[in-house]
C-alpha cells in the first residue's frame, strides 16, 4: 500500500480554461498527474511592476506523486504562458486507500519492469 505523504496536489493558475484544459490532457497524456480539477473563473490580484492588477484566471488542483513534481515544474516552465506562473505544491495528508492507490496506478510508468 502507498502512503499519503507520497502523494500531492499541485495547484497551477493560468490566464483561461482552454490553455489550462489543454495542459491538463497533456499532463494526464504523459502520467504525470492522475486528475485535474479545474476551478474557473477566478479572480487574481496581484502586484506586477509596481502596479496592482485585477484579472480574471483559471486554477487547477493536479493529483500527483511527489516524485513526478520536478516534471511537472519542467513542462510549466517551458509551456506556461507567464512569465512567473503561480505554482504551489500542497501535500496530501490523507486520503481513502482506494483513490491514493487510484492516484498511483495512474502516474509514473504504465509498464513498470
Amino acid at each position: 500500500m502507498n502512503d499519503a505523504a507520497d502523494v500531492c496536489e499541485v495547484v497551477i493558475t493560468a490566464p483561461d480554461a482552454e490553455w489550462m484544459s489543454e495542459f491538463a490532457r497533456h499532463l494526464i497524456a504523459e502520467r504525470l498527474v492522475a486528475a485535474v480539477h479545474l476551478f474557473a473563473p477566478i479572480m487574481a490580484i496581484y502586484r506586477w511592476d509596481d502596479t496592482v492588477h485585477q484579472k480574471s484566471e483559471i486554477s487547477a488542483a493536479f493529483h500527483t506523486r511527489r516524485s513526478l513534481v520536478p516534471a511537472i515544474l519542467n513542462q510549466v516552465r517551458y509551456r506556461h504562458p507567464f512569465e512567473v506562473p503561480g505554482v504551489i505544491i500542497l501535500p496530501i495528508l490523507e486520503g481513502p486507500a482506494n483513490y491514493l492507490e487510484w492516484i498511483y496506478s495512474e502516474t509514473g510508468d504504465p509498464n513498470p519492469i
